[in-house]
């Protein structure tokens, strides 16, 4: 069965929600992987045996904007809490945070000190060696004359290794109308910084600026606060000058939206997050050509009513699941445990299977593993007819090979650590966060709905084939 879902929240304010009427107002382990806003140069990949893949958020509490909790994922979907209240300042508040892993090997975070109603000229850094028990480092005031407030600071590491801060800032004049600004590191102890620079193009009245960079270009996604959709603009320098591509609701992701940070998925898709703040729910969308056209935005399970405003770091890290390859395997299920895989009709299903099953129900339990079609860091599963397992209209079923991309890629799967001792869960490899698990005793891909029913439901062990 699958879980009844997350109750809905009521929409929450916007801590730039009532800019505008304010304006009113007289003035009163192993690491392999990437750093945020940063693409890396090798080819995106399923992590290889004896790695995994960690996703790591550090977001403020809807409920509460002076402490974080710190989250971890395997699939920058299924997001679980690795601490509640890891770090609180010693003063002011914490919202916003950004977080990063620096040569040093420690993390860090740089955050909004202050709540949105006050002024706020100072942004805050910590540093962790574990991503689990915070430091506090300095709070720094950003040196621009006139300086109202500084918000909402992200990194950005360079091509040439050199780190940044973007961070949104305003003056007295115009407390409200946000522009944002670079900061360059200019030693390793990221202690000392250059003078703020204006990124050229993107202009004022824009918030939450985040940059990742392909290639030579530099993309930047950012909320107009007039309009309230995330725009996005491309640079040859970081600095600019930026040329804004597309505005209004270009990408469907819908008004009242804000806070985007991307990160790159193992099949080499870009994830979007951005909290929308209108309804209440924080919010991912996918991308496979360069930013031109985006997935329908999703609630991100779980966490979604809970997180506000974070940025994601993506590691490869020792560990993980893994299958032996060349292999016959049948695969029971984690929380079944009579029940195993079966080909029924071409179709998957979960039935039970005993030693006193038929020879013909055994060796339809029985599957050949062999790397996966589309990644050979992943998996593909293949019948005694040497027929693939893959997904059709979310269905688990078996079909020659087709010979196409798209065959590959709905043939194979990517394996993550399951609930059950020695159980696999296997994710999807074209529909990132969706998995393989079974509902009704029948099998097919489902999106991931942050409950431990459905991790359950997705966990299968392999184990010696029945035929």
């Amino acid at each position: 069965m699958i879980a009844p879902g997350t109750p809905s929240h009521p929409p929450r304010p916007s801590r730039r929600s009532l800019l505008r009427a304010m304006v009113a107002l007289p003035a009163t382990a192993l690491v392999l992987g990437e750093l945020p806003g940063l693409l890396g140069t090798a080819a995106a990949a399923a992590p290889a045996k004896g790695t995994a893949t960690r996703y790591t958020i550090v977001p403020f509490l809807n409920s509460n904007d002076g402490t974080v909790n710190v989250y971890e994922s395997d699939d920058a979907t299924d997001f679980r809490l690795l601490k509640a209240s890891a770090y609180t300042p010693p003063s002011n508040r914490i919202r916003d945070a950004s977080v990063f892993k620096h040569t040093d090997g420690y993390y860090y975070i740089t955050y909004t000190t202050h709540t949105w109603q006050d002024v706020s000229t100072t942004i805050g850094f910590a540093r962790s060696s574990d991503r689990v028990n915070w430091t506090f480092l300095y709070d720094y005031t950003v040196p621009i004359a006139g300086l109202s407030r500084s918000w909402a600071p992200e990194w950005f590491v360079d091509s040439d290794g050199s780190v940044n801060i973007i961070v949104s800032c305003s003056v007295t004049s115009n407390e409200w109308i946000f522009t944002p600004y670079l900061l360059k590191a200019t030693n390793s102890a990221l202690t000392a910084w250059s003078s703020p620079v204006a990124l050229s193009g993107i202009g004022a009245n824009h918030i939450d600026t985040f940059i990742v960079k392909t290639g030579s270009t530099y993309h930047a996604f950012t909320k107009n606060e007039t309009t309230k959709y995330i725009e996005y603009a491309t640079a040859s320098s970081l600095t600019g000058s930026y040329t804004i591509q597309r505005t209004g609701d270009w990408a469907g992701w819908g008004g009242t939206r804000e806070g985007p940070a991307l990160i790159q998925l193992d099949n080499g898709g870009w994830r979007i997050f951005f909290d929308g703040y209108g309804d209440g729910s924080y919010y991912y969308s996918d991308s496979y050509d360069t930013f031109a056209t985006w997935s329908a935005p999703k609630k991100l399970p779980g966490i979604s009513g809970t997180a506000r405003h974070f940025t994601v770091i993506k590691e490869t890290v020792s560990g993980g699941a893994s299958l032996s390859t060349g292999v016959t395997r049948s695969f029971q299920s984690g929380n079944y445990p009579t029940r195993y895989w079966q080909e029924q009709s071409a179709l998957l299903n979960l039935p039970v299977v005993s030693g006193s099953s038929s020879s013909a129900e055994k060796q339809a339990s029985t599957f050949t593993v062999v790397a996966g079609l589309a990644d050979a860091n992943g998996y593909s599963f293949r019948d005694a007819a040497g027929n693939y397992l893959r997904h059709y209209d979310f269905r688990a079923r078996f079909d020659a090979h087709a010979g196409t991309s798209t065959f590959a890629k709905d043939a194979t799967y990517i394996a993550r650590t399951g609930t059950a001792s020695g159980s696999v869960r296997l994710e999807s490899y074209n529909y990132p966060g969706y998995y393989l698990r079974h509902y009704n005793y029948q099998l097919r891909v489902d999106a991931a709905d942050g409950t431990d029913l459905f991790r359950r439901d997705g966990s299968f062990v392999p184990v010696t084939a029945w035929a």
